[in-house]
């Protein structure tokens, strides 16, 4: 196969490109190491200071960031498990298995991303109020285990990387379901399972206007939860703010630089099989 070089156009643009998205997490960094006062002047900072460490000090003590860091990682890591699972299940089950209003309940599931998350808030609350899961890291997870667009990911990406051939031939050797989805579904869908996770981590690390609704501070805080709390007065600390945003992306910064080139490389992978 013949090699394709990049030229310096192509690497001037991707530098730009690099630039411009990493320029948010730059201007974050010099800002959680400068004062509030240096921030409010005019020309803003564009440089490092010396307060860094003070501001992450104070950020960590006051906003209780070490247990909502691992309440966070918790919290994302069960939605990630669980969507993956259960979106490959049903993705597997609308691709390849035929059964009765299987059409029908695709479109219902499809119908459930064109409704705002906020028009359930209301009702959601009042069952996790009524179980008496307020508070409690369990109502931020259960209600994510599941998504409509990971459902929809799945299905595609199985089409495609899961022929039916090879199905009646397991199930000529005696397979039954169980035996199926282990061994041909997962391995048949780990590329798409990767970046599943990937995506679903990522949201649920993220995630703010549920858990702030019912999660609090003094109790079992996220990470975006947690943030709330910080620069708090009548004149916020926006170096504090800035240092506590700092501390909740490194995690995300982490799982990127180690498991980047592993998902790029299932995904590539995916493809080539396809």
């Amino acid at each position: 196969m013949r090699t394709v070089r990049a030229g310096w156009g192509t690497y001037t643009l991707l530098g730009l490109f690099s630039a411009v998205s990493l320029f948010p997490l730059l201007w974050t960094a010099v800002a959680a190491s400068r004062t509030s006062t240096r921030l409010a002047s005019a020309p803003p900072p564009f440089r490092f200071g010396r307060n860094l460490p003070r501001n992450l000090g104070i950020a960590w003590n006051e906003g209780g960031l070490g247990e909502a860091l691992v309440n966070t990682t918790l919290v994302a890591g069960a939605v990630a498990a669980g969507t993956v699972l259960f979106s490959t299940l049903a993705g597997f089950a609308f691709a390849r298995l035929r059964f009765r209003f299987r059409g029908t309940l695709l479109l219902l599931v499809g119908a459930t991303m064109l409704i705002p998350p906020q028009l359930g808030v209301v009702p959601l609350y009042l069952l996790i109020a009524r179980l008496r899961w307020t508070d409690e890291l369990q109502a931020v997870v259960l209600p994510a285990l599941v998504s409509a667009f990971g459902v929809f990911f799945m299905r595609q990406h199985l089409q495609r990387a899961l022929p039916p051939e090879l199905l009646e031939a397991a199930r000529v050797d005696g397979a039954g379901t169980a035996r199926v989805v282990w061994h041909l579904v997962f391995p048949a869908a780990r590329p798409a399972m990767a970046v599943l996770g990937t995506l679903s981590f990522v949201a649920a690390w993220n995630d703010f206007f549920w858990p702030v609704l019912v999660l609090t501070q003094a109790g079992n805080p996220t990470v975006q939860v947690a943030l709330t709390g910080l620069g708090r007065g009548h004149v916020p600390d926006q170096s504090v703010v800035m240092a506590g945003a700092l501390l909740g992306t490194l995690p995300l910064l982490v799982v990127l630089a180690l498991f980047g080139r592993h998902i790029v490389g299932g995904v590539m992978r995916g493809a080539v099989k396809g």
